[in-house]
C-alpha cells in the first residue's frame, strides 16, 4: 500500500517563510532536514522528509492552490490546539478555529502561511 510521503508548498519570500516554519515546527520537534537548492527547506523528523517549502522550480512565481490543503495529524485535541495557536502567533490567518466538527471524531483547525497556504492540523479522536 502506498502512503504520502511528503508534501511541499511554494513561497515568494523564502527567508520569511523558513523563518516562520523553522519557529512553527520547532514547536513540535520537526527540524530542519536540509537546505533546498530553490533557496527554500525540507523539514523532517526521525531523518524523515515530511515538508518543504521551496522556490518553484519553472522559476516563475509562487501561487496558492486553489482547493488544496496539507493537514498534519496529532495525538490529541491540544497538540493540535497548539500548533494551530502557534502559526498565528506566527503571523498565520485563522481559517478555521480549532473543534470537533459536525460531530464527526475530527478535531480540526485550520489556518493559512505567511504565503496564503492553508494548513490543517488536526485530531482524529477515532480511527475510521
Amino acid at each position: 500500500m502506498s502512503q504520502l510521503a511528503y508534501a511541499t508548498v511554494g513561497s515568494n519570500c523564502l527567508d520569511a517563510a523558513k523563518a516562520f516554519y523553522d519557529a512553527l515546527f520547532a514547536s513540535v520537534d520537526i527540524l530542519p532536514l536540509f537546505d533546498h537548492p530553490s533557496g527554500g527547506r525540507v523539514y523532517g523528523k526521525d531523518g524523515a522528509i515530511m515538508f518543504g517549502v521551496l522556490g518553484p522550480f519553472n522559476g516563475k512565481p509562487a501561487t496558492v492552490g486553489n482547493g488544496a490543503m496539507i493537514a498534519l495529524h496529532f495525538d490529541t485535541p491540544g497538540d493540535a490546539a497548539a500548533f494551530h495557536a502557534k502559526a498565528l502567533e506566527l503571523g498565520a490567518s485563522d481559517e478555521g478555529a480549532p473543534g470537533f466538527r459536525g460531530g464527526s471524531p475530527f478535531y480540526m483547525s485550520y489556518f493559512r502561511d505567511l504565503d496564503g497556504n492553508k494548513l490543517c492540523s488536526f485530531h482524529q479522536a477515532q480511527r475510521v
